[in-house]
């Protein structure tokens, strides 16, 4: 077979952008440094020539991680902030009091350990998933091309392209077959780059149409987009409103704390006339609680727990914020072929038009078959239906098929010598407006088949700008496309969830709806063919709100639509498999793509489906709402602890009184108001939809319920203090103080808890019991020292206790009808 644009001469036309680089310059794609072209081999390297380039070191030996390593996660885990404080004060504590009042540095300990184990599994999950779905190069070597891992390429290597393939390596173009080349991701220009042998080729782009082979010139950490590869598939917890606000919520935390905790010290060292090693005690029992040590623990948890949980669904997350970002998505654009449709299509008909002859048709179906070596699903479902035979004409010139086409070209050196030339595509792009054939084109499209209109052409030129503009109608291929049997269930659930879905395709708009239409889609009905899209952003924000499916849909087209949709605020979901979804993948606010889609999709994806099921979505959507709720509702419990700590350290300041608790009473109350029973609630299912705003939300119910905590709590050891006297008085105060406390704090923790389910009132259950032991248990007593002594007190306790729950239900019923939840 000869192809006109195949040119492997090695020749060096015009410089085309952007040009390669010096390893020493500045990375500038734009305005590089071109060295000459190295010597095209077509048959690639040798065995041993690779040998040697492996022992020299001139192998793509560059890390692409898709987690971080373990001495990070260790790192990041134990050298926190709040540790560091903890870890300070649990020293101190062991040399100046009895073990149990050291109890939370090893709670500590424990909870971090917890955290690197799950951070552990979620990185073997990650690695795991990202060998399977790690895109494998063509490679020609002793003559032969196969395919190998990216890391094993050595420099001038032969890297065979094709649509959808991306540059792993920098290079230059030894091979051209109409190659064109999208650098976007580099230069931020959208238009493709018609590469010509002997042009660069720089990693990180990727090829649109065409195909060819290139020379590697550049190879690991020397390639343009290697440092940029590796970063931008790391295991991260970045870029997240739970993390950023999380982090907020820590940065007010410490602002509060310092004056206060220094105000403590004071106060208790200086001030009060006591036994120092129990001042000191009781200072450290202070300053502990005001720190929410285990919400950033949880939260990293729970993002991990998330990623082994869709690892065992085949979901590749790249980056962990995609399950937290996919769960606020109010809008999801889909593209039809590869997520409502599987990848293959049938031919279910060839209509003659003209008077052509069937038999003369078919062969031309058959021998366009074999002009693509790498025919894309419409050709495939072609060569399916009329294999090529011995006696198939020969191909003299061939033009692949482009998104920005929408057709493609063959010329032929038919059996008697004749010439023809012919064009393959979208026949309302080759059809002039309002031909006779549209009409019945229209009519299959209604029925959801997809029709492509097979013309001839006059010369051999197929790529001229008016080739298709003289193209004589032969015939219509008709295909019918196979619907994913799960797409319907799917597009119900985001109904359900109040997501709306927005089908964009390059397909024919009615023959897109029709499809939707058989899956359920609402408003499958209001198409639109995006020729006629405005080109305005407001309006096509408009439009694209005020219609479900659109057609005729061009790359930029795809781009631009999900930039009109977040202008008017909404929050936006791509998926897609193909070479024209990329720039919309890359600027929508999630990215989605298939694992069998081109390597250029997955590289900008942030989630990338390993098993092709578009039913996977769901599960994403489910684990996002998981996290994002369940740490809202973690978040509420460490934060009222935190602000009763805070309040009742200043009115122990501004009184001039012993602190009333040593560290061993707010270990068994953080422990079981807030430590176990959060691990439980921040892994347990939720559904609730993601609201914004998670730091004003929560601290909209924490901050009143950490002061009706402290004032509750204070009130009783006020009392107590008026109450009891004589020796063994602070200890009673002690426990009266600590009964109530409890008691408030489990309101609140019950309240976080509904909608109670069995485990829920069982969870809340357990943990009143835990410390009913802790009260009647002998030994318990005393390791803890809690007593309650007498009964007026105690009870006095529970009064105050009920009367600041009542105060709680008015309070948070009262903001989730102001505010809302």
């Amino acid at each position: 077979m000869t192809q006109r644009a195949l040119d492997s001469s090695g020749e060096t036309p015009g410089p085309s952008r952007p040009a390669m680089i010096d390893a020493g310059a500045e990375l500038d794609p734009v305005h590089p440094m071109e060295p000459p072209p190295p010597p095209h081999r077509p048959d690639g390297l040798s065995t041993a020539e690779v040998a040697e380039r492996v022992a020299r070191g001139e192998v793509n030996d560059v890390p692409v991680r898709s987690s971080r390593s373990l001495t990070e996660i260790v790192r990041a885990n134990v050298l926190t902030r709040f540790n560091l404080i903890i870890g300070g004060l649990w020293v101190i504590m062991l040399f100046v009091a009895p073990i149990q009042d050291s109890l939370f540095g090893f709670v500590i300990v424990a909870n971090t350990g917890i955290g690197i184990i799950q951070e552990w599994r979620a990185k073997k999950t990650l690695d795991s998933l990202a060998v399977i779905g790690e895109a494998k190069p063509t490679v020609r070597r002793d003559g032969v091309a196969a395919e190998i891992s990216t890391n094993e390429i050595v420099l001038g290597d032969v890297i065979e392209l094709g649509p959808g393939d991306k540059v792993v390596v920098d290079g230059v173009v030894a091979e051209a077959d109409s190659l064109e080349v999208d650098e976007s991701l580099l230069t931020g220009e959208a238009d493709p780059v018609l590469k010509r042998p002997g042009d660069p080729v720089m990693s990180g782009s990727f090829v649109v149409a065409g195909g060819g082979a290139f020379t590697a010139t550049k190879v690991g950490r020397e390639a343009y987009a290697a440092q940029l590869a590796e970063e931008a598939s790391r295991f991260t917890l970045v870029h997240s409103e739970l993390r950023s606000g999380i982090s907020t919520i820590l940065k007010y935390v410490t602002w509060m704390m310092v004056p206060t905790a220094i105000g403590l010290i004071i106060s208790q060292l200086v001030v009060k006339d006591n036994n120092f090693k129990d001042s000191v005690a009781r200072t450290v029992g202070g300053i502990v609680p005001m720190i929410p040590e285990g919400l950033v623990l949880l939260t990293s948890v729970a993002f991990a727990i998330g990623v082994v949980r869709l690892g065992r669904k085949q979901c590749l997350v790249q980056e962990l914020p995609a399950i937290e970002g996919l769960a606020r998505v109010d809008v999801v654009c889909l593209d039809k072929t590869g997520t409502l449709t599987e990848g293959g299509m049938d031919v279910t008909e060839v209509r003659p038009l003209n008077g052509s002859d069937e038999a003369y048709v078919q062969e031309v179906l058959r021998t366009f078959g074999a002009s693509d070596p790498r025919p894309n699903a419409s050709l495939q479902a072609i060569i399916d239906a009329y294999p090529q035979t011995e006696e198939a004409w020969a191909v003299t010139d061939a033009m692949p098929f482009s998104s920005a086409r929408k057709y493609s070209g063959a010329a032929f050196a038919e059996a008697d010598g004749t010439a023809s030339a012919w064009l393959l595509g979208a026949p309302d792009v080759l059809l002039p407006e309002g031909d006779a054939t549209l009409a019945a084109i229209e009519q299959l499209n209604q029925q959801g088949l997809r029709v492509l209109l097979l013309a001839r052409v006059q010369g051999d030129d197929l790529d001229a700008p008016g080739a298709a503009a003289g193209a004589a109608p032969t015939a219509l291929v008709v295909l019918e496309q196979r619907l994913r049997p799960d797409a319907g269930d799917t597009l119900a659930y985001f109904a359900d969830q109040n997501v709306a879905t927005k089908v964009i395709s390059g397909d024919n708009a009615v023959s897109v709806g029709a499809v939707a239409g058989k899956l359920g889609l609402a408003g499958a009905e209001n198409t639109l063919d995006a020729r006629r899209l405005p080109t305005d952003p407001d309006e096509m924000a408009t439009a694209m709100e005020q219609n479900a499916v659109f057609g005729r849909v061009t790359p930029q087209q795809k781009r631009d639509m999900v930039a009109a949709l977040q202008s008017r605020g909404h929050t936006v979901a791509m998926t897609g498999d193909g070479v024209n979804d990329v720039l919309a993948l890359k600027d929508a606010d999630i990215g989605v793509s298939m694992g069998s889609g081109s390597e250029a999709t997955r590289a900008v994806a942030q989630i990338v489906l390993l098993n092709n099921s578009f039913a996977t979505l769901p599960s994403v959507v489910a684990e996002g709402r998981r996290v994002i709720g369940n740490i809202t509702r973690v978040a509420t419990l460490f934060l009222t602890k935190t602000v009763y700590s805070v309040l009742l350290a200043i009115l122990v300041v501004c009184t001039q009184v012993e602190y009333p608790f040593l560290p061993r009473h707010l270990t068994l109350l953080a422990t079981l108001t807030i430590g176990v029973p959060a691990f439980f609630l921040a892994l347990a299912p939720n559904k609730e939809r993601a609201q914004p705003h998670f730091v004003r939300r929560v601290m909209r119910y924490a901050i009143p319920s950490g002061v009706i905590a402290a004032a509750a709590t204070f009130t009783t050891y006020l009392v107590a203090r008026h109450h009891y006297s004589g020796e063994g008085a602070l200890d009673a105060e002690t426990s009266a103080a600590t009964l109530t406390l409890f008691l408030v704090a489990m309101w609140v923790l019950a309240i976080i808890a509904r909608p109670y389910t069995w485990w829920r009132i069982g969870l809340v259950a357990a943990m009143g019991l835990g410390f009913l032991i802790v009260l009647v248990v002998p030994w318990l007593q005393d390791f803890f020292a809690l007593k309650l002594v007498g009964t007026t007190m105690p009870w006095t306790a529970v009064a105050i206790a009920v009367a600041a729950a009542a105060l709680l239900e008015f309070v948070w019923r009262w903001v989730g009808r102001r505010f809302g939840m």
